[in-house]
């Protein structure tokens, strides 16, 4: 292998992969369906990208496939022209996870997988331990703000931090140290069908721990953990758990907590983003680190409190000073559960404010599967803006549009309209916090969303 060649090289995880490779001097290029940040930043790197589906697309050096390995998300569609040569040509072609198995395989991967939370806790686990003398290598499902990057690399650590997804069974791939699982709601039923046997398939991916590792999982769930004779099981919770937060204190715009391990208390860890879902995600991510016998007590709290979270993730775009200061924030929350969470952390952060609520939902089949889920999570909000679906990877299926979703929300005032309108509807709209979610890409109208607010008299 002399090269690399990405279909749909602007995904997240694909991404890093990319700029691993980069990092090693190779040369790489890739495919993707749009333009986005991701891919202006891989091009800047070196990488080179194409929008076109088509043959002719591929740089001609790539098509040496003596020198080329392709590597692909399963999110490609079929039907995909650029795919469809690389197989038919009999190129050496691997599923993204796979490539990332066997280049973390000699490491002590700590891999953190559930529905939701895996990108914000293996992101700070990955700051925490970057921040110490051990550092590490990190493949994260989110752009890390303080790095301004999704890889983090060490020549000298023994670790890495991976964030393991579950769709596609992709982290099957993986043989993980550490791992965390930080919650099981069903998803991607599209792949598995049912909720057993997407339980089943986090169930399996615990017996790929090492020897010697360790499992870390969230109280409460439904998953029936099998890791190995010899890997030590561990709960974690908010308040309960063989880590948990003790003694947290909100005080002006401040979050601060203890953090209880089996063995002892570390004091006064305060949180850069300061909501509340994220002292369970910092307990998460404390206990991986805590787990590799190298933590070092100082260096986790100075990076907790500088942790400023991945893109996307919570993500204030305007907070204005004082009780009339509009507040506009982006979440990727795009599970029911993941909605509800951060629909809740704003309403806690800013009570007795009006909350508006603009959501995008992601894939035909998630809607399909969790209509009423996401309607009752939507209906914690005083107004509702709900937009087409994202289809991404998905064809659509006949009956299934953001309707079934909107005649189910409670809130006193909600509104049903396209993408394209949300930017002219929100300048008309005096709103006094908005919550823009959704994995899709309605943070794309965000930049003239806040010109608009900031313009307002």
């Amino acid at each position: 292998m002399k090269q690399v060649y990405f279909v749909g090289i602007g995904g997240i995880g694909m991404a890093a992969l990319a700029r691993y490779y980069l990092s090693q001097g190779l040369p790489v290029a890739g495919y993707d369906r749009t333009e986005s940040d991701l891919t202006r930043a891989l091009v800047q790197e070196g990488a080179v990208v194409s929008y076109d589906d088509s043959v002719d697309a591929i740089p001609p050096r790539f098509r040496d496939k003596a020198a080329t390995l392709v590597v692909y998300t399963p999110a490609i569609p079929d039907d995909n022209k650029v795919m469809g040569y690389f197989t038919a040509n009999g190129f050496d072609i691997h599923k993204r996870a796979e490539v990332l198995g066997l280049i973390t395989r000699d490491t002590k991967g700590i891999c953190f997988a559930g529905t939701h939370g895996k990108t914000t806790t293996s992101s700070m686990a990955a700051h925490i331990l970057h921040s110490s003398h051990v550092g590490c290598n990190a493949f994260l499902g989110g752009v890390l703000r303080n790095y301004n990057s999704n890889l983090l690399l060490s020549e000298t650590s023994p670790f890495s931090v991976i964030e393991a997804d579950e769709y596609d069974r992709s982290f099957h791939h993986l043989r993980p140290y550490i791992a965390v699982i930080t919650a099981t709601d069903p998803d991607h039923l599209d792949i598995y069908g049912t909720e057993e046997a997407y339980l089943e398939s986090f169930a399996h991916f615990t017996e790929l721990i090492k020897p010697g590792g360790s499992l870390v999982v969230r109280e409460g769930l439904k998953l029936k953990p099998r890791p190995g004779k010899n890997v030590a099981t561990y709960t974690y919770g908010l308040d309960a758990g063989d880590f948990h937060a003790a003694n947290i204190r909100r005080h002006d715009g401040r979050l601060t907590f203890d953090f209880v391990t089996p063995t002892g208390t570390l004091t006064d860890v305060e949180l850069g983003v300061p909501v509340d879902i994220n002292i369970e995600n910092g307990v998460a991510a404390l206990a991986a680190c805590w787990l590799t016998g190298c933590f070092e007590p100082d260096a986790a709290r100075e990076a907790m409190r500088t942790f400023m979270g991945p893109k996307r993730r919570f993500e204030f775009w305007l907070k204005e000073e004082g009780a009339a200061g509009k507040v506009i924030i982006d979440d990727y929350a795009h599970h029911p559960d993941e909605l509800a969470a951060s629909i809740r952390s704003v309403k806690a952060l800013y009570p007795g404010r009006r909350l508006t609520v603009a959501f995008q939902p992601h894939l035909y089949s998630r809607t399909r599967d969790f209509a009423p889920e996401f309607a009752e999570a939507l209906s914690m909000a005083d107004e509702v803006i709900l937009l087409d679906i994202y289809p991404a990877r998905e064809l659509p299926i006949p009956g299934v549009t953001s309707k079934i979703i909107f005649d189910g929300i409670k809130s006193p005032v909600k509104t049903m309209i396209f993408k394209e309108n949300l930017v002219e509807t929100l300048k008309n709209l005096n709103f006094e916090v908005l919550l823009t979610a959704g994995a899709g890409d309605i943070n794309l109208s965000l930049p003239a969303i806040v010109e608009n607010t900031i313009k307002k008299p």
